[in-house]
């Protein structure tokens, strides 16, 4: 995925390096200036080390500013000399400086500027999105797996437990069968001696006398 989004950026950066629509306008410092030009022919590495300098001497004002994903534009003033510059960055990175004291220039470039950082931006965003739905996925496949094994560890202990149960009834009701011969057995002798008991006693009591009403 990530040498398509390689290849994304670099043909989307490829098409903004190439000679833009507005770029051979009228007082255009692109548009190759005569020597009556107002403005300044500079390149673009030239622009760029300049709008730093300003900046850092404080004397260069933003006026607007348009974030996507890492990518973005800028527009700025430079009072003294009422000249805008125009910059397309990435994060600190910038790629691109555009310069001109023609107010309605400086305007259509920031917005094909911040269209073309919209443009940059697609594939991260839908980087970070997809990265952000992987990460939600993991965390609820986790979420999942340990009341899963939560579960099953219930089950576990459940099911050994009515093991235990049904083996502890069975035992029982052995018990109870084998109690019942016992009790069974115990009973038949007891019958047999007390029957035995009272024959033993007829003939010990046999040469006495009966009783007289």
């Amino acid at each position: 995925m990530k040498r398509l989004v390689i290849a994304e950026i670099a043909l989307i950066a490829a098409s903004f390096l190439m000679p833009l629509p507005w770029a051979c306008a009228a007082g255009d410092m692109r548009a190759g200036p005569t020597p009556n030009s107002p403005e300044k022919a500079v390149t673009t590495n030239g622009d760029v080390a300049e709008r730093e300098t300003l900046i850092t001497t404080g004397k260069i004002i933003e006026l607007r500013r348009t974030y996507n994903g890492s990518y973005g534009a800028s527009l700025s003033y430079y009072a003294e000399q009422m000249t805008y510059y125009v910059a397309l960055f990435q994060q600190s990175n910038i790629w691109r400086v555009f310069k001109t004291q023609n107010e309605a220039r400086a305007e259509a470039v920031y917005s094909d500027f911040a269209k073309t950082s919209t443009s940059l931006a697609d594939a991260e965003i839908k980087r970070i999105k997809l990265e952000a739905e992987k990460a939600y996925a993991d965390r609820q496949i986790s979420v999942q797996q340990e009341r899963a094994n939560r579960l099953q560890a219930d089950l576990d202990i459940a099911r050994a437990q009515k093991s235990q149960v049904t083996t502890h009834q069975l035992e029982q009701q052995n018990a109870i069968r084998e109690l019942r011969t016992e009790q069974a057995a115990a009973q038949a002798q007891l019958r047999a001696l007390q029957t035995r008991v009272q024959e033993l006693q007829k003939q010990s009591d046999g040469d006495l006398p009966t009783s007289v009403k």
